[in-house]
């Protein structure tokens, strides 16, 4: 589908787009010219998040439709639920993912006893349930969505990549930066482990000191 910049950018599809996180992303990528799908279980919920979207970008780029729709309609697909919908969604999604790259923000930490996760990350298990011809990257799971919603203000807070295909890395590391984002490659897959357990560090810190934005920031790495 083309965009009013043109057909250069990528149709993007955010599953659980109605959601804190999911809506923010999709606000940032409007704004910056990408035609948004934003998915939902419910259709008329995803609706009506597009509708509101739309109206405070002042465009018309931003489409509310169930999941499943999303993902067959999305070139990128974005997941933004739950933790403990991340399988099941992709279970349901999952016919519509092939030859398409799947960014997985999901970190199974719990808010109210935040601990790193063990076993594999949830990059790698999305990759293990959906198999060679869907692109896992894992990405976003460090970025606070109260700081995402605040359009006028730095974001103070970088992006770590992780993937094991180089050039879908890459492709990430540039939506987050049309995003208003910086973004660096991180890595393969098996490094989102890490990235998941920074993000029950960060929960700790800004329960400890009564944030909602802190985050995290790479320095002494020149791009």
């Amino acid at each position: 589908m083309e965009t009013t910049l043109g057909a250069s950018l990528p149709t993007l599809a955010i599953l659980g787009g109605t959601g804190h996180e999911g809506s923010a992303l999709a606000q940032r990528w409007v704004r910056a010219g990408y035609h948004v799908f934003i998915g939902s279980r419910l259709a008329e919920r995803a609706a009506q998040v597009a509708t509101e979207l739309n109206a405070s970008v002042g465009t018309e780029l931003a489409q509310g439709l169930e999941n499943a729709a999303a993902a067959q309609a999305g070139d990128i697909v974005v997941l933004t639920v739950p933790p403990e919908a991340q399988l099941p969604t992709l279970v349901s999604v999952r016919a519509h993912l092939a030859g398409k790259i799947l960014v997985d923000a999901t970190a199974r930490v719990d808010a109210r006893d935040p601990r790193p996760p063990e076993g594999k990350p949830s990059g790698r298990r999305a990759q293990d349930l959906l198999g060679p011809e869907v692109r896992v990257v894992a990405a976003f799971q460090n970025v606070p969505a109260h700081a995402l919603k605040k359009l006028d203000q730095e974001l103070a807070s970088d992006v770590l990549v992780c993937a094991d295909d180089a050039e879908a890395r890459s492709v990430v590391v540039g939506l987050a930066e049309a995003a208003g984002m910086r973004a660096y490659e991180a890595g393969g897959l098996d490094n989102g482990l890490i990235v998941e357990g920074l993000t029950a560090l960060l929960i700790a810190m800004n329960k400890r000191y009564k944030s909602r934005s802190g985050g995290i920031r790479v320095s002494g790495i020149s791009k």
